[in-house]
């Protein structure tokens, strides 16, 4: 990487602005996932054991650019304080005196945490006033948060126009680890697409095909490519309108000499619930008013894993199925265990691929599981990272 990261400069004693990414899930005021903390305390702590005065900026959900009670960072702050083990002080502002007294108060090595910067409308407007002001109390800035490196908001980038910026070690782990798949796969190399929308993969599928050799097809993505060969698809989740598209996909793939796995049986339901009735069907006969939950049959699975077996390089994208009821989990479950006891290179793309793999068991046999959606998908089509682009160079 060709941006400086945290080791390349000198914080004892410095106010260190870090935009982490503290976006976690909240039910009843409580942090009900704490994956992301974990990720950001290698940064964490090597600031603070180097007398670093530690300020954490992340935003948390949609509040509009309002306050929204809900939002308030006070459960982050409380589940950090455990993960640490150390106090964790936390502010009702990003930005203004009450940062700035708080700031000034600070000993070497403690932590800082502020308010929600969506809480302020210039925050995703990238406001250059507002990222002045979020970088006014600080020496340093410290961008560590890769899954939101692909927005241009003030607290990613707007504020390297003001400090000295450098990589953390969780970004710099990302883009070392997704790099080097990208740049440097073993072969023979896998990309396995499931979710919701091929329009969403769209790019990621086409920057793929030059390197891949083979791409496995599941999730709402693999309806619309069964519906695409002419098939009925009852009531499943697909995008319709983009049938050509899928065909196009197709015919690119024998031209770039990838090989396009579709499923050959799916799992069917008769509503879209965990107690559905269900059944395993080819996918020539899907019935009418039914539709696919599980993009893998017992047919399909065999196939994808007798494949998976071979692969020297895996890169998965997107559940397989409705992974949220466990009726219709199997294929990712199968898949994610597949990949697990493969000897193949596996990256786990984040969001819903990195729900479903830790809620399957696997996490910890995956080689690298990313902690980044839409960034993710990003670097995967090919694209450059507004907020690793604003970073210094080395």
């Amino acid at each position: 990487m060709k941006k400086k990261v945290l080791k390349d400069i000198d914080c004892e004693g410095k106010k260190v602005l870090v935009r982490v990414d503290f976006n976690v899930p909240l039910d009843g005021g409580e942090v009900t996932d704490i994956n992301r903390l974990e990720a950001a305390e290698p940064t964490i702590r090597y600031l603070m054991d180097n007398d670093a005065k530690v300020i954490l900026m992340s935003h948390l959900g949609r509040p509009g650019g309002e306050v929204v009670e809900e939002l308030r960072m006070d459960p982050v702050a409380s589940e950090l304080a455990d993960l640490l083990g150390e106090e964790v002080t936390k502010i009702d502002d990003c930005i203004g005196e009450e940062v700035g007294l708080a700031v000034s108060e600070m000993a070497p090595g403690e932590v800082l945490l502020l308010e929600n910067t969506r809480f302020y409308p210039g925050e995703k407007a990238n406001d250059p006033d507002f990222a002045g002001k979020l970088a006014q109390p600080a020496d340093i800035f410290v961008m560590d948060a890769f899954g939101a490196a692909h927005r241009a908001h003030a607290s990613t980038v707007g504020v390297a126009r003001y400090l000295p910026s450098v990589a953390g070690f969780l970004l710099q782990r990302e883009l070392n680890a997704l790099g080097e798949v990208m740049e440097n796969p073993e072969h023979p190399f896998l990309a396995i697409m499931g979710g919701a929308k091929v329009s969403d993969k769209l790019e990621v599928i086409r920057n793929l095909y030059n390197k891949i050799d083979y791409l496995i097809v599941g999730g709402g993505i693999a309806n619309t490519f069964i519906a695409a060969q002419g098939y009925e698809i009852g009531e499943s989740l697909a995008e319709r309108d983009k049938l050509d598209l899928a065909r196009e996909l197709v015919a690119e793939a024998k031209n770039q000499n990838v090989e396009l796995i579709l499923p050959e049986d799916v799992v069917v339901a008769d509503r879209f619930a965990a107690d559905a009735e269900s059944r395993t069907v080819p996918i020539d006969s899907i019935p009418e008013d039914w539709q696919v939950l599980d993009a893998d049959g017992p047919r399909s699975l065999k196939k994808y894993k007798e494949i998976i077996k071979q692969m020297k390089t895996i890169i998965w994208n997107g559940p397989m199925g409705v992974f949220e009821f466990d009726k219709f989990a199997v294929g990712t479950n199968e898949i994610a265990k597949a990949v697990a006891e493969s000897e193949a290179h596996s990256v786990i793309g984040g969001g819903e691929s990195a729900s479903a793999v830790r809620k399957a068991g696997y996490a910890r046999q995956m080689d690298h599981i990313s902690t980044g959606g839409g960034a993710t998908l990003t670097f995967f089509e090919g694209k450059s990272l507004p907020a690793v682009e604003a970073l210094d160079n080395v």
